[in-house]
């Protein structure tokens, strides 16, 4: 692993710059506006972070997808079809946002902002590298698991305020599909949490310095795999996008929403799936551990191995039917979490769990 002080520049580019940049201001300003200033710069920095990993991750999945799937993908809008994402987002942009009739209009325009905004506030705790993360909540884990499931109010008042009987089939079946995948991730991510003794990211990824925990056999692998399988039902992806279903007549929750609000709900998807994957790597593989390359580097090189997971699961298998969808949830993935979590208990207990000494 590479010794990284989080005050070198680069293990931690942006805790340096912002501790330089503080300094600076501290003595040409009195407090508190350097605080203001500089937590305004690290706010607008996350978000064009959020902007640049949603961009190349649209045009990854699209070029991943066309290349398994016998395509060409985008290659027009720039070198290799790089500013396609660009592109989508100006015309979403620059569409008309249209409210049916119909439709209650405050619950119709608060959906897209409540399914987007927890999205992006999970991005507050995850760890890209020792030291550069928002905040380190003792409590991490429980905060994502938190955070993940209110979008599934936001996709429910999608479909109620729609004023549409297909909008509303599709909310409520999202909201099903969600409620179901929740039981298996939350009782998965007890694995980690028992292995590590703490909720705290930080504190989990360094306790995989001698052992990242998809190697303690046998409950590592079994738990990432299904966390992975919970985590493409609650972002909605294929084989599991029966929310949205565009092989259907319509779109499902967000059939009746164009130009920004589509752009929002496409938004929080991307976003939700790239906290996921990053999620998976801090949980069960080592997060930013890593020889010779800076922590950050390996952080977002593993994370974007897990995206690529996703990406040829969606581009493999076709979409599930309903019924074949909730039994996997309460038939396979809740039997086999309940199982892992108990396995995981009875090693810690007997010390049976290589590299790791907690009993």
């Amino acid at each position: 692993m590479l010794d990284c002080p989080t005050s070198f520049l680069l293990c931690d580019p942006f805790g340096a710059v912002r501790g330089a940049l503080y300094a600076l201001l501290n003595i040409i300003l009195p407090e508190p506006l350097p605080t203001i200033i500089v937590t305004t710069l690290a706010i607008a920095m996350v978000t064009t972070l959020i902007a640049i990993i949603v961009m190349s991750q649209v045009w990854a999945e699209r070029r991943i997808v066309a290349y398994m799937q016998g395509r060409l993908g985008p290659n027009r809008v720039g070198p290799g079809g790089l500013l396609q994402a660009v592109a989508d987002a100006i015309k979403l942009l620059t569409k008309e946002g249209l409210i049916p009739r119909e439709a209650d209009r405050v619950g119709f325009l608060l959906a897209p902002l409540v399914v987007v905004v927890p999205s992006l506030m999970i991005w507050a705790v995850i760890p890209w590298g020792p030291g550069l993360e928002v905040t380190d909540l003792n409590i991490g884990v429980l905060y994502f698991l938190a955070l993940g499931a209110l979008p599934t109010i936001g996709i429910l008042m999608a479909g109620w305020s729609s004023g549409n009987k297909y909008a509303v089939l599709g909310g409520m079946r999202a909201a099903a599909q969600l409620i179901s995948y929740e039981i298996p991730e939350v009782l998965v991510l007890m694995v980690p949490v028992l292995l590590a003794g703490t909720m705290s990211l930080r504190g989990i990824v360094q306790e995989q310095s001698d052992l990242w925990f998809i190697l303690a056999l046998p409950v590592g692998p079994l738990a990432f795999v299904l966390f992975l399988v919970a985590g493409i039902a609650e972002v909605n992806r294929s084989p599991f996008d029966l929310p949205e279903a565009e092989s259907e007549i319509v779109a499902g929750f967000h059939t009746e929403y164009s130009g920004m609000g589509f752009a929002l709900f496409f938004l929080a998807e991307y976003a939700n799936t790239f906290a996921i994957s990053a999620m998976a790597t801090t949980l069960f593989l080592g997060g930013w551990l890593g020889p010779f390359l800076p922590p950050f580097i390996w952080f977002f090189l593993k994370s974007y191995f897990v995206f690529f997971l996703l990406v040829w699961v969606r581009s493999t298998l076709p979409r599930v039917r309903y019924d074949q969808l909730m039994r996997v949830a309460w038939k396979v993935a809740l039997p086999a979490a309940l199982f892992t979590v108990a396995l995981t208990a009875v090693q810690l207990s007997l010390h049976l769990v290589p590299g790791i000494a907690r009993g």
